[in-house]
């Protein structure tokens, strides 16, 4: 059964529905559950890791696997689009369109599970994108292991490209993203006695001010980091020195080489400021499995190449983005590629009101399951 454009749309607004947050998909999972096995099962194995859900169709050539992941969470957002199927989990939303992905991830399954590839291939429905690194715990895990691709595929939905328009580009697709989280720790006073105590708003404003250097002076003007506090917390009114103040911030960079050297900026000026306040630091610097995307040349030159050719698909070449995703994390190891489609919307990812155009999954589909087959068929030859 190979799902039509139709029914497509019906599922995915299904998924729209349901919204849950990484590590808590289990409505999710039980509905993407329930339509894989309505798929033919001649060639399928299927198992699960958590609120996750892995396919393997074998092919007529085992031996060599390629891989297409999809994420399935949601965000904690609610949901203002005021669609007849708008989300019915209050303080939930497909707010990045990752109902979009599992539906295209379903469309190219069904395909392969009705015509049955050359080669393996490993289907991959991955939770927990948005807040705890999913694909890093699902490869840790070992779920994969037997299973493992040897190129891997996904995409990203986006709002700012034409309906249905695939966008790649050789290199870095996405920056990498680190957490910043300092906490200085001083002591609370009157006011009008600032010898009595150790003010961290002072502390907090220099730690602040002096990160800003970061990219100016560290970083080579040709390339590009960004470094985002957004979070500042001190104090409780106007008379009374702040004893403590909370930081909250973000590290975009894309290479990892270059994330782990703002990382190491971040926290000498940290350590630097605490020293020269006499306060204590609490610092925590989280990357998980944010790392850059950064495509695999072989793979993206014959995914490149095909969307280039292929009839109806509408290719742009895109720029990097500052955005995060954790495929990088899959991408430092497997080879494989990650790609636009444009879903044509005047909100942006993350947004209350963000609502994709449904037509960008039919397309997606054709594109997919075309370069697939194309695919398959030069794994074939190059190693016969």
């Amino acid at each position: 059964m190979i799902l039509n454009e139709k029914k497509l749309i019906e599922i995915r607004r299904e998924l729209h529905k349901i919204p849950e947050i990484g590590m808590e998909e289990f409505k999710t999972q039980a509905k993407l559950l329930k339509i894989i096995k309505n798929f033919p099962q001649n060639f399928l194995e299927i198992k699960t890791w958590k609120t996750a859900i892995l396919v393997k169709i074998s092919g007529k050539n085992p031996g060599y696997t390629i891989g297409y992941r999809t994420d399935i969470d949601g965000l904690p957002v609610d949901e203002q689009t005021r669609l007849p199927f708008s989300s019915e989990n209050p303080g939930r939303m497909h707010a990045c369109g990752h109902d979009i992905h599992m539906t295209v991830a379903l469309g190219i399954l069904s395909f392969f599970a009705d015509n049955q590839p050359m080669v393996d291939m490993t289907f991959i429905f991955q939770p927990a994108e948005e807040n705890a690194s999913g694909g890093k715990q699902l490869y840790e895990s070992g779920a994969l292991d037997n299973w493992m691709p040897d190129e891997i595929y996904a995409f990203h939905d986006n709002p700012q490209l034409p309906m249905g328009a695939i966008g790649c580009r050789q290199g870095t697709l996405f920056a990498g993203t680190c957490e910043i989280h300092a906490h200085f720790i001083g002591e609370s006073g009157h006011a009008a006695f600032p010898q009595y105590a150790n003010d961290m708003v002072v502390a907090g404003a220099q730690f602040v001010n002096q990160v800003q250097t970061i990219v100016s002076r560290n970083v080579d003007p040709i390339q590009a980091g960004v470094v985002t506090l957004g979070h500042f917390e001190a104090g409780k009114t106007g008379n009374v020195i702040a004893g403590s103040a909370q930081i909250d911030g973000t590290i975009r960079a894309l290479t990892q080489d270059m994330n782990v050297m703002i990382q190491k900026r971040v926290r000498k000026i940290a350590e630097g400021v605490a020293a020269t306040y006499e306060c204590q630091l609490e610092l925590d610097l989280h990357q998980g499995g944010y790392y850059p995307v950064e495509n695999n040349l072989q793979t993206t030159l014959a995914f490149i190449n095909y969307m280039k050719m292929a009839e109806n698909v509408d290719f742009i070449e895109t720029k990097p983005a500052m955005t995060g995703e954790d495929f990088g994390f899959l991408l430092s190891k497997i080879p494989g590629t990650m790609f636009w489609l444009g879903v044509e919307s005047k909100y942006s990812l993350h947004s209350e009101f963000f609502a994709p155009k449904e037509g960008a999954i039919i397309k997606g589909v054709e594109a997919m399951t075309g370069f697939l087959q194309a695919r398959q068929n030069e794994v074939v030859q190059k190693n016969n």
